[in-house]
C-alpha cells in the first residue's frame, strides 16, 4: 500500500489550521508527512504549522494553484491526499484512500459543511454528493482539492496544477481521468468550513455546476487544460 503525504495550501489560515492538523493527527492510517504551503501569510499560519508539526514550505508567488504546485512538487511520497486549511477529513479518510488506491491514479470523497445546522449538514452532503454523480454521469468527474488524492508520478506527467484563477484543482483532475482510473471513495468523507455557503448552498452548488459545463472564466470548456507557466 502506498504511503501519503497531505498537503494543505494555507493563506493567513492561524484561526481554522489547527483543527485540521489536529484532524490528521487522528487518522487511523497516519500520513506519511504534512505539508503546509504558506502562500503569504500576515498572521501565525507558519507558526501554528510549525508549533503542531507540519512541514511547512513557503511559496512567494500568490495563488492556490502555485501553493499547490509547490506541494506537489516536494512531496516525498509516492501517493499525495490534499485538503484545505479549514476542512477536517475523518479519521478513517487516509484509510479509505489507501485502499483504493491500487490500480488507479487519483481518487476523491464526499464532503459536507462543519458549524451550520444539523438540517443544513445533511442537505450539503446530499446535494454535493448529487453532484458529484451528475459530473461523473457527464464524464467529467469533479475533484475538489479539500478532498483529493493522486499519485505523485501521474499528476507530473499530467502536468501539474495549471495557473489559475480558480478550479486548478477540477482541471488537474480531468487530466489525470485522460491518463488513468480515477475512483469516488465514499467513506473518505472530508467536513468543511460552513464558511463557503455565505452566499448560500444554491449559489455555491450553481458555481460547481457553471465550472462543470463550461462558464467559468472560460478555460474549463477548453478540450485541454491550460499550460503551466514556466
Amino acid at each position: 500500500m502506498p504511503e501519503f503525504s497531505v498537503v494543505i495550501p494555507a493563506r493567513n489560515e492561524a484561526k481554522y489550521l489547527p483543527q485540521t492538523l489536529r484532524a490528521l493527527e487522528q487518522q487511523l492510517k497516519p500520513p506519511a508527512e504534512v505539508i503546509v504551503v504558506d502562500n503569504g501569510s500576515t498572521d501565525d499560519t507558519v507558526q501554528v504549522a510549525r508549533a503542531l508539526g507540519a512541514r511547512v514550505l513557503c511559496c512567494p508567488e500568490r495563488g492556490v494553484a502555485r501553493a499547490r504546485q509547490l506541494g506537489l512538487e516536494e512531496a516525498r511520497s509516492e501517493w499525495i491526499a490534499t485538503t484545505d486549511a479549514d476542512s477536517l477529513p475523518v479519521p478513517e479518510w487516509l484509510q479509505k484512500l489507501n485502499e483504493a488506491a491500487p490500480g488507479r491514479v487519483a481518487l476523491y470523497g464526499p464532503m459536507q459543511f462543519c458549524g451550520v445546522s444539523p438540517a443544513m449538514v445533511r442537505l450539503s452532503r446530499s446535494s454535493y454528493s448529487a453532484f458529484l454523480h451528475t459530473c461523473r454521469l457527464v464524464g467529467k468527474p469533479n475533484l475538489a482539492g479539500a478532498n483529493m488524492a493522486y499519485s505523485r508520478e501521474a499528476a507530473l506527467l499530467a502536468g501539474g496544477y495549471p495557473v489559475v484563477e480558480a478550479y486548478e484543482d477540477v482541471i488537474l483532475g480531468q487530466e489525470l481521468d485522460r491518463l488513468g482510473k480515477v475512483a469516488y471513495v465514499p467513506g473518505a468523507l472530508v467536513e468543511t468550513s460552513g464558511r463557503r455557503l455565505e452566499g448560500g448552498l444554491a449559489p455555491f452548488l450553481w458555481r460547481h455546476i457553471r465550472n462543470v459545463t463550461g462558464h467559468t472564466r472560460g478555460y474549463f470548456g477548453d478540450d485541454r487544460a491550460p499550460p503551466r507557466e514556466k
